[in-house]
């Protein structure tokens, strides 16, 4: 097969010999890493709420170490979810594609890991060093530096995503026309472009004044970008479920006609929905000098800071979570229950993992940004604190749209194909 910069030849898959080969030992090593796994990722969710949930823990050093925990729970599942499929399964095979994915994601987060721990060794610096100015514009300087490369790379990468699958005949396929539309809307999505350009102006202005009207406008299109993000991660979980569980009647069933409807149908409903809550926020009165604890305006903070009866508000805002959040997270499950049932009947172990690859990308996208956002908000109503969700809400409004990108190309062939079409047409 042909390289990917010339002639040369590369095998499509590698051996994972493991820590041991002894069979009766892999029961151990099986229970073990797994422990540690869940241990790792549990333990790094409880601190990023707990973190959330505090307002005497808003301070950049524990913003630092929740985004720190992130990327921990992120590394380690760079590796171990796959020796425990492999153990699992008694196979020991990896793709070349998931090799080559293994190593960016594991350079990525160590990368990341080791930055965010310089960053903190410089907060803590400033800290003790200079206590006085310990709020001083520097550590701003950073923090702008810091979220404008994220939306850097979200607007870029996903970009990316975009042109590639236009320009590419191959992906002309229901499954890569809701990729590029997910990836349009996370390039305008919650803390991207809703959010970002405001607060580093805000920054670089040293301002933290918001106008109404505008605050207003980023209410709707936060709310607008929001669900129709959910709808659509939900959209996809529907093409999963007939690519994998009725593949005969994939091309019947997710016809052009129906593909167009179904977004079309998001974005109808997204924009309903947004406009009936931002007219909601209009009927409120607000007193003076209103200090909004985040660093964007959210539409639950919002209505707790009215002056007037916000009764309505709350009827309308907590039906439409339940309705527009609840309703898709159930059709996900549903799907992946089917899906993952589907899979378990296949007799090969190549054929379940060859299944399961063409729908985990999604998976994961769906795990990062629900279980992100449910543990901001459920943790924000249980403890009604204002400031509870402004850290945490970075991980579901920054990091997932920026990994997006990365994590629905990197495993895929064809995506990456497409790509390197892109960049030599382009001579880039």
């Amino acid at each position: 097969e042909t390289g990917f910069f010339g002639n040369d030849t590369y095998i499509s898959e590698f051996l994972l010999l493991g820590i041991s080969n002894e069979p009766e030992l892999q029961p151990l090593i099986f229970g073990l890493f797994l422990t540690m796994y869940l241990i790792t990722v549990f333990g790094n969710l409880l601190l990023i709420l707990a973190v959330s949930s505090d307002s005497h823990l808003n301070t950049p050093m524990y913003f630092f170490l929740s985004n720190l925990s992130f990327v921990d729970i992120c590394f380690i599942s760079t590796t171990i979810p796959k020796m425990l499929w492999n153990i699992q399964m008694q196979s020991k095979v990896i793709t070349y594609e998931g090799c080559i994915s293994q190593i960016y994601f594991l350079l990525l987060f160590a990368g990341l890991d080791d930055f965010l721990l310089t960053v903190m060794a410089y907060d803590r610096f400033v800290a003790i060093c200079h206590p006085l100015h310990y709020t001083d514009p520097e550590l701003q300087s950073i923090i702008s530096g810091l979220f404008l490369s994220m939306y850097l790379i979200t607007v870029f990468g996903n970009l990316l995503i975009i042109l590639a699958i236009t320009s590419d005949a191959h992906l002309h396929t229901p499954m890569y026309f809701f990729l590029s539309n997910l990836s349009f809307v996370d390039i305008y999505i919650c803390f991207t472009s809703t959010t970002i350009p405001k607060m580093l102006w805000n920054i670089w202005t040293q301002s933290k004044v918001i106008s109404y009207k505008e605050c207003i406008t980023q209410i709707y299109f936060l709310i607008l970008f929001a669900v129709l993000d959910i709808l659509l991660l939900t959209v996809m979980a529907y093409d999963r479920f007939v690519a994998i569980c009725q593949p005969l009647h994939y091309t019947v069933i997710m016809n052009p006609q129906l593909c167009g409807l179904l977004v079309l149908m998001s974005w109808i409903i997204s924009v309903l929905n947004s406009l009936s809550q931002s007219l909601m926020v209009l009927r409120l009165s607000f007193c003076t000098n209103i200090e909004i604890p985040h660093f964007f305006c959210e539409l639950n903070h919002m209505v707790q800071l009215a002056c007037s009866d916000t009764f309505l508000n709350n009827i309308v805002m907590y039906f439409a979570a339940v309705l527009l959040c609840g309703g898709p997270f159930f059709g996900i499950l549903c799907s992946y229950s089917k899906i993952v049932s589907s899979i378990c009947r296949i007799s090969s172990a190549q054929g379940k993992y060859k299944a399961f690859s063409t729908c985990a990308s999604h998976l994961t996208i769906v795990s990062l940004f629900y279980c992100t956002m449910l543990g901001v908000y459920l943790s924000s109503a249980a403890t009604h604190n204002a400031h509870s969700s402004a850290t945490a809400s970075v991980m579901y409004t920054v990091i997932t749209p920026m990994l997006n990108p990365f994590i629905y190309s990197l495993r895929n062939k064809d995506m990456k194909r497409a790509l390197k079409a892109l960049f030599v047409k382009g001579n880039i």
